[in-house]
């Protein structure tokens, strides 16, 4: 136990740092509430309203909003006015509302608290080593992910990051064979498809939430140019059949990193081109302190993106700040790439790195 003399207003200070975060969590669910029954997209643009006037709006009860509205107003995600008003801001309505035309939106992050049976598992893996793939976190880890990552993808890949690659933009728009390994629900792989109606698009994804997800999405759209596998990357075809292929978000996922890389190689066309989206990070843990959302990077890890790279035995366990520019330069390179150029499009959580034969 430890004996030191504490400092009264240190213990105080500690205390309201570790309650801040139970806050976090409380307001994290009302976030999550809000967007689930589309309350935000209720109070946009609808000035100052009244629990009564939003209840009128959206059918739901008066004294339940009241209480939502208020907390929301003591989190100051609502501007508060005399007579028990409520105002979401223009700023509030870029993050929270306009899911479809705002790079700022996170509402979609919000997709409630983590299932008692899946912290059980968790913790578990704690004393076994082996954690839970995203097929094992359920669907609900499929529909979170596609949300976090939706509109930046929706919003940047067709018109500003495809165009910045050596020559793709061209191949796709007359024709090419490209491929999504790790599509998840598709957003991508249906933002490039409709874009590109010449080009035929594969989706590889291990998880059938995910695929199923993508499935629901191109048969809605009726896209005929989409071919989707339940499959990781390790099963691509060995012969030279890909011009384009895309890896987001993924690497750090994947339990055998290395021999997904190598299949991708051996799947590209000599002069085909592989665009991977990873997480800005650094190779010191020092040096990536000064991020202010690192602590809900590491809580990702924990929770999914480490436990999956080591849902098998001897995982590569790389997790969601592993797979930093200079481990994918060296990675892409021993799998036999000889060029790999890094982009910065100003994605605020990614960086994008455009890798060749």
């Amino acid at each position: 136990m430890n004996t030191t003399a504490i400092d009264p207003d240190a213990l105080k200070r500690y205390s309201f740092s570790v309650w801040n975060f139970k806050m976090g969590e409380m307001v994290s669910l009302m976030i999550h509430i809000g967007d689930r029954l589309g309350l935000y997209k209720a109070l946009d643009g609808a000035g100052p309203v009244s629990a009564a006037e939003l209840a009128q709006k959206t059918g739901l009860k008066e004294r339940w909003l009241l209480e939502w509205l208020r907390g929301q107003a003591a989190a100051r995600l609502l501007n508060y006015h005399d007579g028990d008003r409520f105002e979401l801001p223009a700023e509030g309505a870029e993050v929270l509302a306009n899911e479809e035309g705002s790079l700022a939106f996170a509402a979609g992050a919000f997709s409630g608290q983590t299932p008692p049976e899946t912290v059980d598992k968790l913790i578990e893996a704690f004393r076994t080593g082996i954690g839970l793939s995203y097929q094992d976190l359920g669907p609900n880890a499929a529909h979170r992910t596609e949300r976090m990552l939706g509109p930046w993808t929706r919003r940047e890949l067709v018109p500003n990051i495809i165009p910045a690659l050596d020559g793709v933009i061209q191949k796709l728009e007359k024709g090419a064979v490209a491929a999504d390994v790790g599509c998840g629900g598709g957003v991508a792989l249906i933002a490039m498809a409709e874009a590109f109606p010449n080009s035929e698009f594969h989706g590889y994804d291990p998880s059938q939430h995910a695929v199923d997800r993508c499935h629901e999405k191109v048969e809605q759209l009726g896209l005929d140019n989409v071919h989707l596998y339940v499959a990781g990357g390790e099963s691509l075809p060995r012969a030279a059949t890909y011009d384009f292929l895309i890896t987001f978000d993924c690497i750090h996922d994947m339990t055998r990193p290395g021999e997904v890389i190598a299949s991708i190689r051996r799947a590209m066309k000599p002069d085909g081109t592989w665009l991977i989206k990873d997480i800005r990070s650094q190779p010191e843990f020092r040096d990536n302190m000064k991020n202010p959302l690192l602590a809900m990077f590491y809580g990702f890890s924990v929770s999914a993106c480490m436990s999956s790279a080591l849902s098998e035995p001897d995982g590569a366990g790389l997790g969601t700040l592993g797979f930093n520019p200079e481990v994918a330069e060296r990675m892409t390179r021993e799998a036999g790439f000889s060029r790999f150029q890094m982009h910065d499009f100003e994605d605020p959580s990614n960086l994008y790195y455009e890798v060749r034969p």
